[in-house]
């Protein structure tokens, strides 16, 4: 799948016709009779090709005037695959923008992150996406808007000023004119079979979607198997399931922009059970964003399998378990510094090493519900902690002592809008880093698609009981036919191997 695809109107006309529901999120679907604007896959029939027009993002087709369609809700299709591939402006932007941003920040603080003018920004969204970054902000807190509405009783006020709107009249001229429905109607629109809203204030349950195939396995099993005592666990029935059945889910804290929260997720055969508990329910667009990162949510993953389903030697792991996703991070300080603290220990001793810093340093949460005690550190609070009360080797407390205040002091910037390659060259400045540490750095918590890992014990030797070359070099040459998406291959490497980050815990 190529960018822009929303001008290849003859592709778009057979996606829409055929209810392809893997180009979800890809483009969307205005028909010009109705002015409502639909996903790929809406279950109504098709209207007639000369009645539709194509565009690449929900806000530009309200830009343009057009309805969200209430059959099926293109403003919650997953996010486009572009952006976990791409690592341009428009990208980078969407990616912040997604994060909250805009909201927070206003157009000139996303300008400042991706060092561009603010006009410069406009003009490369509104001629790739046809909405500038207000107005996807603007969809964005729509679709926040209408989440809250559909699934907690909170007064319209609040609705208004947790989804990121200036005033309770924005709120109100926005909802009517991207669903064609008051806040009011939306609310009695909800099904009456809907569970109930949680009792615990500032606690949502939800919904993320996905495109299939999905393999949850390695992903809750890395998750699960790597967790940090205090700060992640697994925990068994903790989120309720299909008919009030209890089913277990991954829990962690977060730390956010305007205080902390915690969320369990747990894999469903459709999509992402997700519970989240915030501090301040502003945090819940970005909550959301994190998550899916997390889980990789965005992913395209029929390209990515196809593609290394052509690689005769990858095909059979390939079609075992497609749909592998790549596990990532809510934190990409936080990886940085756990990536740091596993060089050369078991998965055992680096979680070992992170719960001390965590109880000793990492600020506390209250968890009714489980075992969750702290937040992760954070890099300022760890750039003040004495060296000599680090239990690591020297070299390695150099290279910890480093990186922490590198981000405390902002020369090092880890997150949603850093180049991955730029980024990638500075991790190797650093002491203690080589290509490994800075390449699962780049994967999991950057996002790099592309990022691999040769000289890694466990992708060597799959490789070599595969009969590919198990050596860096050869492994790197071989490897050039899996791009962009060798991240992916790394996935699949992995999974040939016995260890419980394989395992989708029980």
């Amino acid at each position: 799948m190529q960018t822009g695809m929303h001008t290849d109107t003859e592709r778009c006309v057979r996606a829409v016709r055929s209810k392809d529901a893997r180009f979800d999120g890809w483009f969307f679907t205005a028909v010009l009779t109705t002015r409502i604007y639909c996903r790929p896959s809406c279950p109504v029939v098709p209207p007639k090709p000369e009645n539709m027009v194509f565009h690449p993002s929900a806000a530009a087709c309200q830009q343009a005037g057009f309805r969200a369609c209430k059959r099926c809700r293109p403003d919650t299709s997953p996010g486009s695959p572009e952006w976990n591939l791409r690592a341009d402006l428009t990208a980078r932007a969407m990616r912040l923008i997604a994060d909250g941003v805009v909201d927070r920040e206003g157009v000139p603080g996303l300008a400042a992150r991706l060092g561009y003018s603010t006009r410069q920004v406009e003009r490369q969204l509104l001629a790739e996406l046809g909405a500038g970054p207000l107005a996807l902000a603007r969809a964005q807190r729509a679709q926040t808007a209408r989440l809250l509405i559909e699934t907690t009783p909170l007064p319209m006020a609040d609705v208004a000023f947790a989804a990121g709107f200036s005033s309770v009249r924005t709120f109100n001229d926005t909802v009517r004119e991207v669903f064609a429905l008051s806040p009011s109607e939306l609310r009695t629109r909800v099904p009456k079979s809907r569970p109930a809203p949680a009792a615990t204030p500032g606690t949502l349950s939800l919904r993320l979607p996905f495109r299939t195939p999905f393999h949850p396995d390695n992903l809750f099993g890395h998750l699960a198997a790597t967790a940090v005592p205090g700060v992640e666990e697994w925990l068994p029935d903790s989120l309720e399931g299909v008919g009030g059945t209890p089913i277990s889910a991954y829990r962690r804290t977060l730390r956010l922009p305007y205080g902390h929260g915690i969320v369990a997720l747990a894999p469903r055969p459709d999509h992402i059970a997700c519970r989240l508990t915030l501090g301040d329910l502003r945090d819940l667009t970005v909550a959301i964003s994190r998550c899916r990162r997390l889980l990789d949510l965005d992913a395209d993953p029929v390209a990515v399998d196809d593609q290394l389903r052509a690689d005769p030697l990858l095909a059979p792991l390939v079609d075992k378990a497609p749909g592998r996703r790549v596990p990532r991070t809510v934190d990409e300080a936080e990886f940085a510094v756990r990536a740091v603290l596993g060089q050369q220990v078991s998965t055992a001793a680096a979680r070992t090493h992170a719960a001390r810093l965590v109880t000793a340093h990492g600020d506390p949460v209250d968890d009714p519900e489980g075992g969750l005690t702290h937040l992760f550190p954070s890099p300022e609070a760890l750039a003040r902690v004495d060296p000599q009360t680090l239990a690591m080797p020297r070299t390695r407390r150099t290279t910890l002592t480093t990186l922490v205040s590198h981000l405390a002091d902002g020369s090092l910037a880890l997150g949603v809008e850093t180049d991955w390659a730029e980024t990638r060259a500075r991790l190797l400045a650093l002491p203690g880093f080589g290509p490994w540490t800075a390449d699962v750095i780049a994967m999991r918590a950057l996002g790099d698609p592309d990022a691999f890992l040769p000289t890694d014990l466990g992708v060597r030797r799959a490789a070599g009981e595969l009969g590919l070359p198990s050596t860096p070099a050869a492994l790197t040459a071989r490897a050039a036919a899996w791009r962009p998406w060798r991240a992916y291959a790394v996935q699949y490497l992995w999974a040939t191997d016995s260890h419980p980050i394989n395992f989708l815990p029980v």
